[in-house]
């Protein structure tokens, strides 16, 4: 554990104490919340740590990675979460809001990357689509000869005639996701950067550019569906003509029953996803609160159950619930500053 970790365990104790009862007799279970993508694999490893040690299993929230950070983040003590789980890196805003409520040292954990799957039900007939396509398909404001317009796309065939006559209806995460903004930042993006004119506002102007490329349509096809993926999985079930956005590890589990949309002639697999051939991928963290490393039971034999070469390793078991596993060398450094209490630096 870094100096400030050790200090910052001092302190929480020492101010817990003061209001008459020991950190470790006001909670015994860890408490971690976070992005619903990192969600089953931490619930994972919180089922095998109970196992071995013995010790009550943590208490694993699903409250997406924005509303994961703002828990988080807001304070040390017994009465806020250990750790958080995020389907992207913290942002700078989220870095500050931590430091301003006195959450001041924070160790980021890389654990691996997911691909943000397009999938369908087993039942429809299968096709692919580009991210322009997808952008076309889902933004609030797309070009139409020339001008950048309210989406008035309804069917798959109004984008391109080779594509199904069917309604657009997508069902994807909501704004407080980390699965939306990697959606948004990986796919969104560069469809819409597709677009000369659109492109071109980037360097002209910024800020239209961010709404034209950002924005999800409100108007029906785009169907903001929850943090719970598991229920997008049911709609697609039920729905043939239904697409769905999430973890590739959400497919990875229901391939029984969903089959994936190929982006850019691309299927997400393991192996696309790692070489990076798979365009829509991003990397998975997992954020310990380093104050309560030593106050909250079992949270340091929790943190190494996590990085252990038996659930991050090629062969560990988080790779067989979808995780595309860090490469032997990434994966060492990761364990290693995990395992220290590395406190991270600002996000840029």
């Amino acid at each position: 554990m870094t100096k400030s970790s050790l200090l910052g365990a001092t302190a929480l104790v020492a101010a817990v104490a003061i209001s008459g009862s020991a950190f470790a007799q006001s909670r015994d279970q860890i408490r971690i919340v976070g992005s619903s993508t990192v969600f089953p694999y931490t619930q994972a490893v919180a089922e095998q740590y109970a196992v071995a040690t013995g010790n009550p299993s943590p208490i694993v929230e699903s409250t997406g990675t924005g509303g994961g950070m703002k828990i988080f983040c807001q304070g040390v003590g017994p009465d806020h979460p250990d750790l958080t789980g995020a389907s992207r890196a913290m942002k700078a805003s989220e870095y500050e809001n931590c430091q301003a409520n006195g959450v001041s040292d924070v160790t980021e954990v890389l654990i691996g990357y997911d691909g943000l799957s397009v999938a369908q039900s087993r039942d429809a007939d299968a096709f692919g689509l580009t991210e322009k396509e997808l952008y076309t398909a889902l933004a609030a404001e797309v070009p139409v000869d020339g001008e950048i317009v309210a989406n008035p796309h309804k069917t798959w065939s109004d984008i391109n005639p080779d594509l199904p006559n069917v309604a657009i209806t997508v069902f994807g995460p909501p704004p407080t996701s980390g699965t939306r903004d990697a959606f948004v930042e990986l796919a969104m993006h560069d469809g819409c950067n597709e677009y000369p004119e659109v492109a071109a506002l980037e360097d002209s102007d910024e800020d239209r550019w961010e709404a034209v490329c950002s924005r999800m349509r409100t108007d029906g096809p785009f169907i903001e569906a929850g943090e719970n993926d598991n229920l997008i999985v049911q709609r697609l079930q039920s729905d043939p003509n239904a697409l769905g956005i999430f973890g590739y590890s959400f497919l990875y589990e229901n391939e029984d029953a969903l089959q994936a949309v190929p982006v850019n002639g691309v299927v997400p697999s393991f192996e696309t996803i790692a070489t990076g051939e798979y365009d829509i991928a991003r990397p998975l963290y997992f954020y310990i609160k380093n104050a309560h490393r030593n106050a909250i039971p079992g949270l340091q034999e929790f943190v190494e159950e996590y990085v252990s070469e038996t659930a991050l390793g090629p062969d560990g078991y988080l790779k067989e619930r979808g995780l595309t596993t860090l490469a032997d060398e990434k994966r060492a450094d990761v364990q290693n500053a995990a395992l220290s209490g590395t406190s991270m630096s600002a996000p840029n």
